[in-house]
């Protein structure tokens, strides 16, 4: 290949990929390909091929897949796929644009911005599409070998939805960097993503919290589907189905859609693309302050540490999109609460003390085991144990800051039953921080999203104890509440009793050993 042709670039683009997900890089250096993952991850996908075959064999070439109800089926899926494909992108981009660190250089060569941004969002659209093109295009390849050649036509859908993902969340995020600024755009454009990947969690559970006299009312996604069957069966609105089903006429029109996108994004925003990669690069300069330091002494060490602490998470948009991404399944909780029917206490329990829980093992790791400049503290002139506790305070105080209005009106509705939610949501809480706190390594912010590659020890810690909290907390409301329950009831809120005061000391006893 020539070097600097859209090809050659197009080829560090997948490179690049491939070293991100599958090599091991660390920012930006260059590892070996962890071949236990890939292997893996062939091995599972021969196996989706198997289980296609097998399922394709026996419904065979004549099944109904145009009938009307299963075509609003996988036009409600494609949906879905769009939505989370747009949150990918969403990310994408602003790791395109900020995290990266390669377009100083490329802007600074000789080669075309409009090349540059073409390559960037065809990276963009095949990262995005990579997920998804694992499970589904086992369904082509077995097609094609079966004869039921419209199974190819998910290769063009994936590809049409993922490079619309792609240009729209390249537009608004260049968007927001005009009238936000680089700085609000990094924050607000991973929390949008968060949005969009939970908005049809939000919607399927939009009828579990707006009652009505007769019962909950039907959230939009089912009165959606509802008025999608009384669609025409050639209705614009179903064409990408009628295109993923393998209808050669939509699926020229969804092909002709993504690339005329992709090539009007290119062609008439290359332009804004240089500039809001120059206004995202000048926002990472110091600016200096014409105005004198003020030094303040009026905080304790312990509110310092927790102030800094904050601070510090709050300005990483990563790690705020993922906190936000877990406080966005509290929504349907708490309206489930301040309904006036009556409650499903063991659900609403079981899903705050998870929630929790889960919030807190993520915060615990960040604030206690992603320091960075532990030897900063180390050295300081401060008790090792006064800093461990801020940080410890610092971690679990807002998940209690963020529950304290649902479960006071639970506790004000169901006294019984908010007292016994109470104490498994502290135990949750504490307990995941407690294990991360005596089992965790240490780590930095970057490697967040890798940290289920951590210690199995630590891992197993954690999920049994947050397993064990949640389970307590849903079998408990039916154990108070006066009725007479069976055995399994009664055994299974001992068991999870016994796992759940258990793994806080197993973990203190192996908080060297796992180290």
């Amino acid at each position: 290949m020539r070097p600097g042709s859209t090809l050659w670039l197009l080829r560090h683009e997948m490179r690049m990929f491939w070293y991100t997900n599958f090599a091991g890089s660390k920012q930006g250096k260059r590892g070996n390909a962890n071949w236990r993952v890939v292997g893996g991850a062939l091995l599972v996908w021969f196996a989706l091929h198997y289980g296609v075959f097998a399922l394709l064999r026996s419904v065979g070439p004549a099944a109904g897949f145009s009938a009307g109800p299963f075509v609003v089926a996988v036009t409600a899926i494609l949906l879905a796929t769009f939505l989370f494909m747009l949150s990918s992108a969403l990310k994408a981009s602003v790791e395109t644009l900020f995290d990266r660190g390669d377009m100083d250089l490329l802007l600074s060569s000789p080669l075309p911005s409009r090349s540059i941004f073409g390559v960037k969002l065809a990276g963009m659209a095949f990262g995005v599409a990579a997920l998804y093109l694992f499970f589904l295009a086992p369904f082509a390849h077995v097609g094609l070998l079966l004869g039921q050649l419209r199974w190819l036509a998910i290769y063009p859908v994936l590809f049409a939805m993922a490079v619309l993902a792609a240009s729209l969340a390249m537009l608004l995020t260049l968007s927001m960097v005009r009238v936000l600024g680089a700085r609000r755009t990094r924050v607000v454009a991973q929390v949008v993503g968060a949005l969009a990947g939970a908005l049809l969690f939000l919607l399927s559970q939009a009828g579990n919290f707006l009652s009505q006299e007769d019962g909950p009312a039907a959230s939009a996604m089912a009165q959606a589907i509802a008025a999608a069957q009384s669609l025409d069966a050639g209705s614009p609105l179903l064409l990408p189905a009628r295109a993923a089903l393998g209808d050669g006429r939509a699926v020229a029109i969804i092909a002709a859609l993504g690339l005329l996108v992709a090539t009007l994004t290119v062609r008439l925003t290359h332009r804004f693309f240089v500039r809001g990669l120059q206004q995202a690069s000048g926002s990472e300069r110091v600016r200096s302050s014409a105005a004198p330091v003020r030094y303040r002494f009026d905080r304790s060490l312990s509110a310092v540490v927790m102030v800094k602490e904050w601070r510090l998470v709050w300005r990483d948009p990563h790690l705020v999109s993922q906190v936000l991404l877990q406080l966005l399944y509290l929504l349907p909780l708490c309206f489930i609460v301040f309904r006036r029917d009556a409650l499903q206490l063991w659900a609403v329990a079981g899903g705050l003390t998870m929630l929790c829980g889960s919030l807190s093992a993520s915060l615990s790791w960040i604030i206690l085991k992603a320091e960075d400049a532990p030897d900063l503290l180390q050295t300081a002139p401060a008790s090792t144990a006064t800093v461990r506790r801020a940080k410890l305070a610092a971690a679990v105080l807002p998940i209690f800051a963020l529950v304290a209005i649902p479960l006071g009106w639970l506790l004000l509705r169901a006294p019984l039953a908010g007292c016994a939610t109470l104490a498994t949501v502290c135990g949750a809480t504490l307990g995941a921080a407690l294990v991360n706190l005596w089992t965790g390594r240490p780590a930095s912010r970057g490697e967040f999203k890798n940290r289920g590659n951590r210690d199995i020890g630590s891992r197993m810690l954690e999920l049994s104890s947050l397993l064990a909290w949640s389970a307590l907390a849903s079998l408990l409301p039916l154990v108070l509440g006066g009725a007479p329950v069976g055995f399994a009831i009664a055994g299974g809120a001992g068991a999870a009793a016994a796992i759940a005061f258990g793994t806080l000391p197993l973990a203190w006893m192996l908080r060297y050993r796992v180290r």
